[in-house]
This record gives C-alpha cells, sequence and structure tokens, in this order.
C-alpha cells in the first residue's frame, strides 16, 4: 500500500508547477491549439523498477481533470528498457505542461527503488532486513521512502516524532546511555520505541540493561556486530549502521543482525532515464 498523505501531495504537487509554470507555459501556449488532444507513453530508456505512478497521474490529473492514465505496469516492477508503461491522454496544453514535472518525480523515485532493490538482493537469505534513514530530499522525504518500499526495503523513522533514537550527543548530555533510556522511559509516549546507539561493546551491554527497544551498531567491525549478536541473543533487535555499501552489505548482513540502515538508497541514489513520447 502507498503510506502516503495524499493531501501533502496535493499541495506538493501545487509547489512543483508553480516553480516550473509561473504565470504559464510560454512554449506550449503559443504552439499548441487550446482544444487539441494528445496521446504520450511513458518510456523506459533503461532498465527501471518503477515507483511514482499514481503521484504522475495526479499531476497531469492537476492540469486535465478528465485526462486517461493508463498503466500497463504498477509501482514496484522492474521493466526493461524499451518498455511503455504508462499512456496519458488529454489536453494537449496540460499534458506538456505537466511532462516534466511528472518525469522527474517518477524518475527520481524510480531510482531509489532500484538502487534499493540492489541492495535488498544482496542480502537474500541471511534474515536481515533492509531499512533506509532520514537522508533524503527536503520536502519529498514521504514520496522518497514510499520508494524505498517499492525497491522491497522497509522504512525507518519517517521523522523524529516516529520513535525515540538516543545519539551519542543526547547520551553525552545526559550523562550516561542510562540516565538517556530512564529519562526517555519516563516521559514518551507508552507506545514509543527507544533505540539507543552504541559504537563499542560495552555501550551495548549497558543499553540492554538500561532496557533499550532496539540497540544501533554504529560504524562497528563486522567481528564486534557477531560479538554483539551473540551477547543480546535475540532479546532486543539490533541495527547495524554507518558507512554501509553494496559491496559490503552482504558481510554486515551474516553477523546476524535484524536490521542494516543505510543512507545511500536515498542520499545518493540517480535519477533513472524516462521519457514521455507521443504514442
Amino acid at each position: 500500500p502507498m503510506l502516503i498523505d495524499m493531501r501533502k501531495v496535493d499541495r506538493l504537487i501545487d509547489l512543483w508547477l508553480d516553480e516550473d509554470c509561473n504565470y504559464f507555459d510560454l512554449t506550449a501556449k503559443i504552439m499548441v491549439d487550446d482544444g487539441a488532444v494528445a496521446s504520450f507513453g511513458m518510456n523506459a530508456r533503461e532498465p527501471v523498477v518503477l515507483s511514482g505512478l499514481p503521484i504522475a497521474e495526479l499531476i497531469f490529473r492537476k492540469l486535465d481533470p478528465g485526462c486517461s492514465f493508463e498503466t500497463a505496469r504498477k509501482d514496484g516492477d522492474r521493466v526493461e528498457a524499451g518498455v511503455t508503461f504508462a499512456t496519458v491522454t488529454g489536453n494537449a496544453q496540460a499534458l506538456l505542461t505537466a511532462e516534466r514535472v511528472a518525469l522527474n518525480l517518477v524518475q527520481r523515485m524510480s531510482g531509489i527503488a532500484g538502487v534499493t532493490a540492489e541492495y535488498v538482493k544482496e542480502i537474500e537469505g541471511t534474515g536481515a532486513f533492509l531499512v533506509d534513514t532520514r537522508k533524503t530530499t527536503p520536502g519529498l522525504r514521504m514520496l522518497e521512502k514510499y520508494a524505498v518500499t517499492c525497491g522491497g526495503g522497509r522504512n525507518h523513522r519517517l521523522g523524529l516524532d516516529n520513535g525515540i533514537m538516543l545519539k551519542d550527543n543526547h547520551i553525552a548530555v545526559a550523562g550516561s546511555i542510562t540516565a538517556a533510556v530512564a529519562r526517555a522511559k519516563a516521559l514518551a509516549p507508552v507506545l514509543t520505541k527507544i533505540e539507543v546507539e552504541c559504537d563499542r561493546l560495552e555501550q551495548v551491554r549497558e543499553a540492554l540493561e538500561a532496557g533499550a527497544d532496539v540497540i544501533m551498531l554504529d560504524n562497528m567491525t563486522n567481528e564486534a556486530m557477531r560479538e554483539a549478536v551473540a551477547w543480546v541473543a535475540g532479546r532486543v533487535p539490533l541495527e547495524c549502521s554507518g558507512g554501509v555499501r553494496l559491496d559490503t552489505i552482504r558481510g554486515k548482513a551474516e553477523t546476524g543482525v535484524d536490521f542494516i540502515s543505510v543512507g545511500r538508497i536515498t542520499q545518493s541514489a540517480p535519477c533513472v532515464d524516462i521519457g514521455l513520447d507521443e504514442a
């Protein structure tokens, strides 16, 4: 399912179109008759994992509410180069004005979905889950995190209000992991989980004894993570984080951790090449 607030998407689309169009699309107004109707296909120009098709439809419908948007594929599908996966038909002026905004979103979201799928494939069979981070494009987090799910990943915190993560600076201010967890437990809403970031094995022990719900193993070696996994013995979930790359994620997953968080799948994902061509 799309875990997206469509009210917010609607507001975002207005901002995107205002940014690109300002008063009006000068080229479309001059070159295309007001009543002209056209049909365009969205085409993959390289292999892609699709994400954002419902958002593209909303963008086109914002300028032409009566347009037809037909899909031959769905979000999460892998398509090869040359495949036409959606066709939009309607007022030519409106569709040409919306074209770039719609393509930009699908290219960005599909790029994230594709990179995510590569990481997920690398850890198949290990039992570990790939999760994202808050390293997202300002204003696009909701959509980028949805794109992660299209690639087979899972979401970490959607925002700062989704859970408590006690990092080194929070712990330093509180005085210790024990004191930080105690304060969080005393004041947090009752259903809120508390995660503690640890970069040393002795911190893992303290976090577990303090009652942390999740422990992050931050920038630890694989050997240290295996030791942490053995000592915790499934009492709380363990998350591996820090500097994870496609060529190192398998080894980290094989330590026995439950989650591996990767900022690169959103922060560094390239946009894929998708075109809109006359059908």
